[in-house]
């Protein structure tokens, strides 16, 4: 069944003019653009219900119909629960602790990325640490989706994967230079639009076809392997239960905004409300969206027996589109698919210009931030380019880093967390005492754990995923506890006001 498919020339139309739509949205979207924080933040002026949206859909990309489509058919229901459950559960809590912090942080600094603050809570090197470092996972992160749309290119279409690659990357190029954070909020909502059509097109079709196998949506579980099944795996490691509680941390401390194209979400809303039920409908949206999209590969064991984890990765969701969904419709969840992972690189590509733009660059030429709005557009603009054509370089060479899975799951999960410590917890009161020194140490002391696994010391999967984090968080807490207590440390009353302004709406 590895196999690839010849698509319609219908679908080639299709796929065509979904692209035109897209372009469009961006130059219509570059029209709204007259400076830097109409480029990062939307003005702070998008609507929650929009924000919600692309929440949702820059949290997945062509990785869930590549990766976890693997997953999916292998290991069955599991995946539901320790990825999509955990993260409408984990984005819920987030929104009533943390998300509500991201615009009123906007509101009291001025901030268009989410590390900008770091300067003045810790230090300029804290800031040039945590965005160094997050620069470098996120470069990992994204190459991994671009390696996704490859292989579902060469699913679909035969195309070599690189070729798919360095035609995405192109294509992105293209866009997101023109259209910045409102390119990408629109097409995200326009590609939802369409993954749904699809998604729910493709979801009564094997329902359908299940009725040839004397199945229904309810007895179809029953014919599964009994593994398939089952809310958690058996043992440790991926999709076990002790694993599942532990990637909820990752998850957590991620959607929140320690990626920080999803904090660009919430920042972008005009205040904490807002902020709130955007994060609210994207958990409503985890709770069931994944459900649907899922089902079909769950039941491909039965549709298309004798796949092994690796064969579905790389074509499973094309032989399901090609087999179940009419001519035209197959180029629709192409397209759909493309644009998905297009948008999310975008908007991880957006944000880490930000970051360029705002964090790194001023230390070398400090007049960057005092620069006219038209000269700082075209410092958004050129970061952006040079780090999607970085993502572009590093996804040609994917394997060299465990594949698609093992980039998102191993290295970006595993580089996450020592950045995402001191950038979220350092919004809170609870741990102002938490100075430059605790940042620093932190960030370093997690990513020295993962530098040790890589280096041959073995732990088990599930504590190995959660060790950087765990000794992040150790660290920091643990230095602000003794500057608090033994120290007694005094904290600066720029520090102090900031607290009081997160802590309510103006």
């Amino acid at each position: 069944m590895a196999e690839t498919m010849t698509m319609h020339w219908l679908d080639w139309v299709v796929v065509v003019l979904f692209f035109v739509l897209v372009l469009w949205v961006g130059i219509r979207s570059g029209k709204n653009i007259n400076s830097s924080t109409d480029f990062f933040v939307g003005g702070g002026k998008i609507p929650w219900w929009m924000s919600g949206i692309s929440h949702h859909v820059s949290g997945y990309s062509g990785v869930v119909f590549v990766g976890y489509a693997g997953i999916a058919y292998a290991q069955g229901m599991s995946i539901y629960f320790w990825w999509a459950v955990n993260i409408a559960l984990a984005t819920a809590l987030a929104s009533v602790t943390i998300i509500p912090r991201w615009p009123r942080l906007r509101r009291a600094l001025g901030i268009e990325s989410p590390t900008e603050y770091l300067q003045m809570r810790y230090s300029r090197a804290a800031q040039l640490l945590i965005a160094i470092s997050g620069i470098g996972s996120k470069l990992l992160d994204v190459a991994a989706k671009w390696t996704s749309i490859g292989i579902l290119l060469h699913g679909f279409t035969g195309m070599p994967i690189w070729v798919g690659v360095i035609v995405s990357g192109l294509i992105s190029l293209i866009y997101i230079a023109i259209g910045g954070i409102l390119a990408d909020l629109w097409t995200d909502f326009i590609q939802f639009i369409v993954q749904v059509a699809a998604g729910l097109a493709l979801f009564i079709g094997v329902i359908m076809k299940l009725g040839d196998y004397g199945l229904s949506f309810f007895s179809v579980f029953s014919a599964l392997p009994e593994a398939n099944v089952s809310v958690f795996n058996a043992g440790r490691g991926q999709g076990s239960l002790s694993w599942t509680l532990l990637y909820f941390f990752v998850i957590f401390f991620s959607y929140s905004g320690g990626t920080w194209n999803l904090a660009a979400r919430f920042i972008s809303t005009s205040d904490a409300k807002e902020a709130k039920k955007a994060g609210l409908f994207s958990a409503a949206l985890y709770l069931v969206w994944p459900f649907i999209l899922f089902f079909p590969m769950w039941c491909g064991p039965l549709l298309f027996p004798g796949m092994d984890q690796a064969t579905a990765e790389a074509s499973l969701y094309a032989t399901l589109t090609n087999t179940f969904l009419p001519v035209g419709m197959v180029g629709l969840v192409l397209a759909s698919m493309f644009a998905n992972t297009m948008t999310m690189c975008n908007s991880d590509a957006n944000t880490i210009s930000a970051v360029l733009t705002r964090d790194i660059l001023p230390i070398f030429n400090p007049k960057i931030l005092q620069a006219s709005e038209r000269k700082s557009l075209w410092y958004a603009r050129i970061t952006t380019i040079i780090f999607t054509a970085l993502t572009v370089f590093v996804a040609l060479f994917s394997d060299y880093f465990g594949g698609v899975t093992g980039l998102i799951l191993t290295w970006f999960s595993a580089l996450l967390g020592p950045t995402a410590i001191p950038l979220l917890l350092g919004l809170f009161p609870a741990f102002k005492y938490c100075d430059a020194k605790a940042a620093i140490i932190s960030v370093l002391a997690g990513l020295g754990v993962f530098v040790l696994t890589k280096m041959g010391f073995t732990m088990e999967a599930d504590i190995a995923l959660i060790a950087p984090l765990a000794v992040s968080f150790v660290f920091y807490a643990g230095i602000g506890l003794i500057n608090k207590y033994a120290l007694k440390m005094q904290v600066k009353p720029e520090i102090e006001d900031l607290m009081v302004k997160l802590g309510k709406d103006e």
